[in-house]
């Protein structure tokens, strides 16, 4: 763009001494038609309208087929500015004897053509200038709102560090009041490891089989904390897939799901079933679903299907067939 400039600088003020070379000048001028205040206005009217609408077209007008290719793009770029070039200098050759009333000469005609794309060339130059500020502009704004997203990511960072922190200290403190109470600081106990867990989980995309295993237990504790006997769980896995990978939550998730949709009571007690067969691990309960209302957004397996996808490439198989409810994950 710099050597473009300069080289269009240098041609602008090299003109007049090139017109003189061949006694272009006096020429055109023994040919111009006189000078008048309607001849000073038309012609200022028409590098107006000229100056606008080429800077107009070639600055904004071209983010209108920005998506088409480098050929297309260009093609049209030239194809509008001719268009726009013969039809400015040909609606001033017409108007112009309508409103000065006099008739412009051959070669005042030709030398209007020549300023006249010469007019077209510098605003083709100067709307690319202005492009490039606008593009530069449009950066600073969304390096500034990267800035403010970072800013805020931070923020919720040192809020995430509060907040563990204070909930700790609070079961910590719950723990001490009802020390008395064996039932009551397992519960907190299981539970901080839960918050533990799940804190620092998030901060990895899969974990061991093994260690789900254990958070689920801690899960499966305050379960049965509220439901006593009528929730069961039979957990039957091969040692030899303790080590495979799972995203976290996993089976929490599952068993989860099996509390919240299904019946739980003394006639119905809910059987949830996890198990290992052909490097997959099953969860399976029978369905009894709840007759009232479940808060529940419904997205829980649908995120899991996808977190599957994401880190193993494979998805999550469901299945609901003679009244039982089956998830496999693939652990391969």
């Amino acid at each position: 763009m710099i050597l473009r400039i300069a080289l269009l600088i240098a041609m602008l003020i090299s003109l007049p001494r090139t017109l003189s070379l061949f006694d272009i000048t006096k020429k055109l001028i023994d040919s111009f038609t006189e000078v008048s205040v309607k001849d000073i206005m038309i012609r200022f009217l028409f590098l107006f309208i000229l100056s606008l609408v080429s800077l107009e077209l070639n600055t904004n007008f071209k983010s209108i087929y920005r998506q088409y290719s480098l050929f297309v793009r260009t093609s049209l770029t030239i194809a509008f500015n001719t268009i726009l070039f013969l039809g400015i200098v040909q609606l001033f050759v017409t108007v112009y004897p309508l409103v000065t009333g006099q008739v412009l000469s051959e070669s005042e005609i030709g030398f209007t053509y020549f300023v006249y794309f010469v007019i077209l060339m510098i605003t083709i130059f100067i709307a690319r200038i202005l492009k490039y500020q606008i593009i530069h502009h449009e950066d600073l704004l969304e390096n500034e709102k990267l800035k403010q997203q970072n800013l805020q990511k931070e923020l919720t960072a040192l809020k995430n560090q509060i907040n563990p922190h204070f909930l700790f200290n609070s079961l910590n403190s719950l723990n001490s009041i009802v020390r008395d109470n064996k039932e009551a600081t397992m519960f907190i106990k299981e539970l901080s490891f839960m918050y533990r867990y799940i804190l620092q989980s998030g901060e990895r995309d899969v974990v061991s089989l093994q260690e789900e295993l254990k958070f689920l237990d801690s899960y499966v504790y305050l379960v049965k904390s509220r439901y006593r006997d009528r929730f069961k769980i039979d957990i039957d896995i091969d040692a030899e897939y303790l080590e495979k990978k799972v995203p976290p939550l996993a089976l929490q998730l599952l068993v989860e799901n099996a509390v919240k949709h299904n019946e739980i009571s003394e006639s119905n007690p809910l059987q949830v079933n996890i198990y290992s067969k052909d490097s997959d691990i099953y969860v399976e309960n029978e369905m009894r679903l709840r007759t009232s209302f479940v808060d529940s957004t419904g997205n829980g397996l649908m995120n899991l299907d996808k977190r599957y996808f994401l880190l193993k490439k494979q998805h999550i198989s469901i299945s609901a067939t003679e009244n039982v409810f089956r998830v496999k994950l693939p652990l391969n």
